[in-house]
């Protein structure tokens, strides 16, 4: 059996050794070199030829953002981001996953983690899935068209059924909501989806992204600065608000209640489903309690199934189904389970996915 050769960069010997000892108790990977900092690592890169770097995000001489883009403009090479959570590290890896970044793990407890192995377990498995990345879907693509840009997507695929049960969304008034499902890769394509929606939507929209508590107020900041619409992480009791989109925080399930007249957000944060918290599927199954046949819902890049459970119910009540198509995801896993169980209304490159939102809301 190949192993999975692996390049350690930390300016910390003792993380590098951390490290090292984790992927090298494993039976089908070894680190085959290490780097104290971005410098190091694009020598060995080019001597070593891993296949995946772990790559630390504070580091002295070259950081881990510049070595990354290095390196996915001379070496395109699976990259695991190894950050401590402050705002400023949190912020620099959403910039790192939209330029190139497999995944990240959070180091538990600052720069030098004595308790690693708290995410030794996830490390391993994103080391694991990342060689079966197409390592060209990470390098920078070309700039996204407009929002609402009239050329054709690249694929779409509407069945008979889907086309008889579509339309109590496009009329269904102000009672709508956006869901949108994604992991790994999901911010290269949220930032290809959020910011080509229009200011006016007409209603709330709920982001499930899996990722750790306080990232995803830097992935609701980033979305926001670069979006027409407002994008917020949620909060336990938000009311929902129209042409407003919120993000699921790290480590909670969302579902939604009826207040009165008010919908309103509440966090769970009851065992993962799916291996994940929080899960698309727990707050799909929610929705569709509320809002039934008025849900888009959309399924982007990530790995593993969740979402398609939700999705199949979703449709069981009339609501619509986009899913990103295999040329533009990262992992064609999710999205994958969709088209599999046959619940999937459009095929589409994220780059027009907004356009058939917006078409489904109601809003052309």
């Amino acid at each position: 059996m190949n192993r999975i050769k692996v390049l350690v960069v930390d300016d910390s010997a003792f993380m590098r050794k951390i490290i090292k000892d984790a992927i090298d108790s494993q039976n089908d990977m070894t680190v085959v070199g290490t780097a104290r900092d971005g410098i190091d690592a694009l020598e060995k890169i080019k001597s070593l030829r891993p296949n995946v770097v772990t790559l630390d995000v504070e580091m002295p001489r070259m950081n881990g953002l510049e070595a990354l883009k290095e390196i996915m403009k001379k070496t395109p090479t699976k990259v695991i981001m190894v950050s401590s959570l402050t705002a400023a590290n949190a912020e620099t890896t959403m910039e790192c996953l939209t330029l190139g970044a497999v995944d990240f793990i959070q180091k538990p407890s600052g720069s030098i983690s004595l308790d690693f192995s708290k995410v030794e377990d996830d490390l391993l498995e994103k080391i694991r899935s990342a060689p079966s990345i197409n390592v060209d879907r990470l390098v920078a693509r070309p700039a996204r068209k407009p929002a609402l840009a009239s050329k054709e997507p690249v694929e779409k695929t509407t069945p008979p059924a889907a086309k008889r049960t579509l339309s109590s969304v496009r009329q269904s008034g102000s009672n709508k909501l956006l869901l949108i499902a994604s992991s790994t890769g999901g911010p290269r394509s949220l930032e290809n989806v959020v910011p080509l929606l229009p200011a006016s939507i007409g209603c709330p929209g709920i982001i499930v992204q899996h990722m750790p508590p306080g990232f995803t107020k830097s992935l609701a900041e980033r979305l926001n600065r670069a979006s027409a619409l407002t994008v917020v992480e949620a909060k336990d009791g938000d009311v929902l608000k129209k042409d407003t989109l919120y993000i699921v925080p790290g480590n909670y399930h969302l579902g939604l209640k009826k207040s009165g007249s008010e919908i309103r957000i509440y966090l769970d944060s009851s065992d993962r489903i799916n291996g994940v918290r929080p899960a698309a599927d727990f707050t799909f199954k929610s929705a569709v309690d509320i809002y039934g046949s008025n849900i888009v819902s959309v399924v982007l890049t990530g790995m593993g199934k969740d979402g398609a459970d939700g999705v199949r119910l979703i449709k069981s009540k009339g609501g619509a189904s986009i899913v990103e198509s295999p040329e533009s995801c990262v992992v064609y896993g999710m999205p994958k389970a969709v088209v599999e169980n046959g619940d999937a209304d459009f095929i589409l490159d994220n780059s027009y996915i907004a356009d058939k939102v917006v078409e489904l809301l109601g809003g052309r």
